[in-house]
This record gives structure tokens, C-alpha cells and sequence, in this order.
């Protein structure tokens, strides 16, 4: 009697334990460089709380994603696939096999520039967005799709010889912003692009990141990019991982407080963590919203 107690005991554990794993959210990162956070901790940042689908090693944003989740009861599987230098049609012409799957959400972050041979062309760009949006659909028909409209480069923007030079620093950044926003327009797949550019900005003009590296970081603001002034510091990387927390959970950024674990771990100032979450509010409309009360630990 007590053995066929426990065998029930233990039977219902595991259908527990099952449901619970049924109900959580998956989610699926696919990049390049500007997803697993070269240049900087972010990279290498706790690679066992994420599924790298190319067996990498890499935490990169998903895993800062994963962390913020974790700490405000969000319960999602984090999966990322990602190759450095490479823009969306990469993904879906050399590692479609690897992610076509069913997914609940899928971020596409494509080449900083749209298109590396034709710099500033949508066209591949938009092209490679809605095939890899309907591939998903297939799998899902529920899926979001998410397109990341990402930063402004400084070493375009400052540096002469490049499409951007002598244009204002939000220019790169609205290219490829303009180029989310034709690709939304051609399917339904697409939910919100996620504004981490706007964010960027928005930074900036609050005075709390330096605008232009090449002249010097001024005293009391910080760096949102890393060395080769193209991709982000950590805490550029950090500003990303909460606009596309923000955007895609619905959680005011705000929420995950000073102390939060993630910029901890990452040697950073609470204060300017603080801010960054604010910024990152802001840019989602979220001002306004009151602030969930985090789960203890």
C-alpha cells in the first residue's frame, strides 16, 4: 500500500512538474555580434541559464533577458542562435534547420548597416524578415515576430568615408528603424520592432551617455560603446537587454531596481543601472505605468 502511495505521490509530482514546464514561454534570439554582446562580459555572461542552439557557449542579451525574467516571476525559455558579421538572410539561407522550430516569440536582429554589400538598402534586409517571419508562422501560426531596430554606430557617424559621416548620430539608427517599419508593414507576423536605438539616443540626450567617444567620455557619463566605438559596452548591452525585456514582457524595466542581479554581476554602478532602466521605461511608453513588486528570493 505505502509503495503504490508513493508511485502516486511521485506520478503527480512529475505531471506537476510537467504542467509547469508546458506553461512556460519560449523564445528564440536570432543575430549577430550585437546579440551575444562581443566586446564586452556580456558574451560570456552565464551561458547555462540559455539554449545556444550552435553549442557556443554563449549568454550574450538572451541570457541578461533570461536573468531579468527570473527575477520579476517570468517564466521563459530563452534560445538564441547567433553568427557574428552576418545579417538576417545568413540565418535563414545557412542555419534554417537549426531554428525552425515553434517558438512563442522570435527577436531577428539583422546587420547594423541592413545590407554589408549596399550599406543602407533595405531591401535584404526586408526580404530575409518576412520569409524568416512566415517560416516561423508555419510552425506557429501564434508566433511574434520582433524586430530589433538597433543603435547608431559612433564609428560611422564620427569617422569620415562612410554613408553616415557628417550626419547627424541618429541617422544609421533611423535607417534601420524605417527599415523594421517596412517589413511590419508587409506582414502580420510582426508585432512592435523593439526601439533599442531610440533608447540609445534617448540616453544621450538625457546626458547620460557621451555622444561622441572620439573627443573623450565626459566626466559623469558613461560609454554605451565598447572599445572599436561600434559595438556596445555593457552597459550598452545592458540598455538592449532591458528595451527588449521591456517590449516583450509587458514588465516596466523600472521594476528590476538598482540592485539588480544582471548589472551586478557586471561590476556596474546601481545608480547608472537605475538610470538605464528609466531610460528603457521611457522609450516604452512605460513612464506612466505603476511598477510590479518583485518576487523575493
Amino acid at each position: 500500500m505505502k509503495r503504490r502511495l508513493a508511485g502516486f505521490l511521485l506520478a503527480a509530482t512529475l505531471a506537476l512538474s510537467g504542467a509547469g514546464e508546458a506553461l512556460a514561454k519560449t523564445i528564440l534570439f536570432v543575430g549577430n555580434s550585437f546579440t551575444y554582446g562581443h566586446g564586452s562580459a556580456v558574451r560570456r555572461y552565464h551561458p547555462e541559464r540559455v539554449t545556444d542552439l550552435n553549442g557556443e557557449g554563449t549568454g550574450g542579451v538572451p541570457a541578461l533577458f533570461r536573468t531579468f525574467a527570473e527575477q520579476t516571476a517570468q517564466d521563459w525559455q530563452v534560445s538564441l542562435e547567433t553568427a557574428g558579421g552576418q545579417d538576417l538572410a545568413f540565418h535563414l539561407d545557412k542555419r534554417a534547420a537549426r531554428i525552425d522550430r515553434a517558438w512563442d516569440v522570435v527577436v531577428l536582429q539583422g546587420f547594423s548597416t541592413l545590407d554589408p554589400a549596399s550599406p543602407g538598402n533595405p531591401a535584404r534586409h526586408v526580404a530575409a524578415a518576412l520569409r524568416l517571419a512566415e517560416m516561423m508562422a508555419r510552425r506557429n501560426p501564434a508566433v511574434s515576430v520582433r524586430l530589433v531596430s538597433t543603435w547608431p554606430r559612433a564609428d560611422l557617424a564620427w569617422r569620415p568615408g562612410s554613408p553616415w559621416s557628417g550626419k547627424p548620430l541618429a541617422a544609421l539608427a533611423d535607417t534601420v528603424a524605417a527599415a523594421n517599419r517596412q517589413a511590419g508593414e508587409g506582414s502580420s507576423r510582426f508585432g512592435p520592432a523593439v526601439p533599442v536605438g531610440a533608447a540609445w539616443l534617448r540616453a544621450i540626450e538625457a546626458g547620460l551617455a557621451d555622444p561622441n567617444p572620439y573627443d573623450g567620455v565626459a566626466y559623469g557619463q558613461i560609454d554605451l560603446w565598447t572599445w572599436d566605438q561600434y559595438h556596445a559596452s555593457a552597459e550598452g548591452y545592458y540598455l538592449e537587454a532591458l528595451v527588449a525585456f521591456g517590449a516583450i514582457t509587458g514588465v516596466d524595466p523600472r521594476s528590476l531596481g538598482p540592485r539588480e542581479r544582471a548589472a551586478d554581476d557586471l561590476g556596474m554602478n546601481p545608480a547608472v543601472a537605475a538610470r538605464l532602466q528609466q531610460i528603457a521605461a521611457e522609450t516604452l511608453g512605460m513612464a506612466g505605468v505603476a511598477t510590479p513588486t518583485l518576487r523575493k528570493r
